[in-house]
């Protein structure tokens, strides 16, 4: 005869499993808007662009690395690109200052750089270079 609780040991080595491996994913599994957020935060990475955040310059690597521990906090609260977009890369959650990108010198709103980003990329794909 097993030995009492036994019974249990499986199921509950698989539902830690499956905890485990959910940990990190986002709660729905819309995978356009996962693979546009994404792309964004790919964009943000490869671009040439300062990203300013509470008054101080951050290099492109800095900026997708904030947005990505962002998302990573708070994908319960996203739906789509635009959600990310609006409520987690346009302005400190601390501060509520807005963000702003300088790129070749032009200031622009984050969340007017990364809606245009968004556009090219839905219009035609991956966008070679980051747009200012």
């Amino acid at each position: 005869m097993p030995a009492a609780g036994s019974r249990f040991a499986q199921p509950l080595a698989s539902l830690c499993l499956a905890l485990v491996l959910s940990l990190g994913t986002p709660a729905w599994s819309d995978t356009q808007t996962d693979t546009e957020i994404q792309y964004l935060l790919a964009f943000v990475a490869a671009s040439q662009c300062s990203f300013v955040r509470n008054g101080t310059a951050h290099d492109p690597a800095d900026a997708a690395d904030h947005l990505r521990l962002k998302y990573s906090r708070g994908a319960n609260y996203v739906d789509s690109a635009e959600q990310f977009i609006d409520r987690l890369a346009s302005e400190s959650s601390w501060s509520g200052k807005p963000y702003t990108v300088i790129c070749e010198g032009v200031t622009l709103p984050s969340r007017d750089w990364l809606y245009q980003a968004l556009e090219q990329y839905r219009q035609n794909g991956p966008a070679p270079q980051p747009a200012p």
